[in-house]
Formats: C-alpha cells, sequence, structure tokens
C-alpha cells in the first residue's frame, strides 16, 4: 500500500482528486491537529472510515506527534498537510476546505482531534440534511453532542413527532457537516479571529445571507469544552471550562468584537456589556479555577483588544 507524502498548502494531488471523486461518499473530513494525544488514531478511525477522505491540517505538532501522522497518512484515504507553525483554528480550517475542494467534495465534516464520533455519524448527518426542506439554503448541519462521557455516544431515541434537526443561531465546529456550496457564497472562516468564536462568527453570517444553520436532535458524539468542572453552591451547580489564558483572551477578544460588529447596542454600549461579561468570567475564575492571575490578565487584555480592534495571534 503506498504512502501518501506530506503534502503543503497550494499543492495538487490530480492522483487522489481522482480517487476521492470515484468514492461512493460524498463528505470529505477534516481534523486541526494541535500537540494531538496518543488516543488519536484511535479517534480518527472512527469518523476516517464513514467519509469519502480525511484531510489532515496539522499545526505545528513535534516531532514524536507528526511521525504518529504521517503513519496515519500511510492510508490513501488520508491526506495530511503539516503547516509548520500554528496558523490558528480559522486558517487551518480554510486550508482544509481547499483541498476538499480541489478533491471534487461538496460537503465537509469538520472535526476536532478529541472528539469521539458516534460509529454512524455521518450517515445520521447526511439523513438530516436529506430532511432538511430548503437544501439550497442550508450552510452548516451541527452535531448534537454528549460533553459528559468521554467515548462513543449511542444516540437517544428521537421523538416521532418532531423533525430530526432544529435551528440554531450557531453551532460548534467539531461535528459540523459543512456546505461547500455556502462556504463559496459566504467567504472563508475569518482566519483574523485566529481561534475561538469562529465558528459563532461563520453561522452568524451565514443567518445574516439567508442561510440556515440546523443541528441533530440526537447526540452524535461525545466532545468536551475544555476540561469542565462542577462546582456545588448551596442548592445550585456551577460549570467553568477551566481554560488557558490564552483561550480566555482569544475569547474575551473575539466576543468583543462580535458585540461590536453583530449587536445592537447604541452608544457604544457594546462595551459595557463586554466589560460585564468580561467580569463574570472573571468571578467564575476567581472562585473555581486554578492560574487565577495571568487568566484574570488575558481576560481584560482581550477585553481592551477587543474594544481597540486589535486581531490576529495575541502579542
Amino acid at each position: 500500500m503506498p504512502s501518501i507524502s506530506e503534502l503543503h498548502d497550494g499543492e495538487r494531488s490530480g492522483d487522489a482528486s481522482n480517487a476521492a471523486a470515484s468514492t461512493p461518499q460524498s463528505v470529505c473530513a477534516i481534523v486541526i491537529t494541535y500537540h494531538p494525544g496518543e488516543e488519536f488514531p484511535r479517534i480518527i478511525e472512527r469518523f476516517a472510515r464513514q467519509v469519502g477522505a480525511t484531510v489532515i491540517v496539522d499545526n505545528g505538532s513535534g516531532q514524536a506527534e507528526l511521525v504518529m501522522l504521517r503513519e496515519i497518512a500511510a492510508d490513501p484515504s488520508i491526506h495530511l498537510i503539516c503547516n509548520g507553525a500554528n496558523l490558528g483554528i480559522a486558517a487551518a480550517l480554510n486550508i482544509g476546505i481547499r483541498r476538499a475542494a480541489a478533491l471534487g467534495f461538496e460537503w465537509v465534516l469538520l472535526m476536532d482531534q478529541d472528539s469521539y464520533a458516534s460509529s454512524a455519524m455521518v450517515e445520521a448527518l447526511n439523513s438530516v440534511r436529506s430532511s432538511f426542506p430548503d437544501p439550497a439554503h442550508l450552510a452548516v448541519v451541527g452535531s448534537g453532542y454528549d460533553d459528559e462521557e468521554r467515548g462513543p455516544p449511542v444516540p437517544a431515541e428521537m421523538q416521532h413527532d418532531a423533525a430530526p434537526w432544529q435551528d440554531m443561531e450557531s453551532v460548534i465546529t467539531s461535528g459540523s457537516l459543512l456546505s461547500l456550496a455556502a462556504y463559496t457564497a459566504l467567504g472563508p472562516f475569518r482566519e483574523d479571529f485566529f481561534i475561538d468564536h469562529v465558528d459563532t462568527e461563520y453561522c452568524l453570517r451565514a443567518r445574516l445571507r439567508g442561510y440556515r444553520v440546523i443541528k441533530s436532535r440526537s447526540p452524535l458524539m461525545s466532545h468536551a469544552i475544555g476540561a469542565p468542572t462542577t462546582h456545588r453552591i448551596l442548592w445550585m451547580e456551577k460549570r467553568t471550562t477551566n481554560h488557558g489564558p490564552d483561550r480566555r483572551y482569544y475569547f474575551t477578544r473575539n466576543d468583543t468584537v462580535l458585540l461590536r460588529e453583530r449587536g445592537r447596542h447604541p452608544g457604544g454600549l457594546w462595551i459595557l456589556k463586554a466589560l460585564m461579561r468580561s467580569v463574570r468570567t472573571c468571578k467564575r475564575i476567581l472562585l473555581y479555577e486554578q492560574m487565577k492571575a495571568p487568566k484574570i490578565k488575558a481576560v481584560f487584555h482581550g477585553w481592551w483588544d477587543g474594544v481597540r480592534g486589535r486581531l490576529g495571534p495575541r502579542e
């Protein structure tokens, strides 16, 4: 079985394109890696066997991790693109989507490196897509997910009197089935966001252009937002994600930018709303999380850069 060499952005492979075009599956999976763990081969195997091809876009992992990725890419249906540095999740997604389009696919499945797909995820997403009454204006089909268990979820029984999907304002990137026709019309993921709210911004942009964003009612994967922990205070339960300082920065900054660009807050009130959100985040960090000082500093750094409109990678 021949090995597929590493493919860099801008390179093309005619043979791989022809192979993908002839496959009965119409979906190409795209997974972004950044220092993936040793369980990654098992994770990717769960969804790679459900699609016509898989594109791995690596954002600057170490040599040992690259050896693992090259071994995975020995499978002719798996293509490896090594960026050599962390270009951010949005840039990596755009690179992967360009490769999928060059391979002739019209739909892509976006996956995180730590999301566990159910054994029938793609079949279920295609079923949801087929049941949607206005396919020309369908931009994204998101996956319902279980964020408390680690391991493949068992899909819940759907209500007989309900559609298998629900309308959403936005869905998370991982587990989302993306229409490349809509992507071409809407434009790429926003690379100056770098990471966090990249999916939110894309979905909001789609909805403003008259497209629909939906999500399956059944859980189709297990996915954790950060490293969540639950804390009980009297009769209340509070959850926190325990994201590190950099993620706290990007989340706050990009949230602030979205409030400015997409919100309806006259007289600069978006600044105050973003500040209050930042204060609530800091309160949760102060009460429940480790590394309090650097995280709180990162939150206010993100808020200030969002107010100033300073985007791109964090300085």
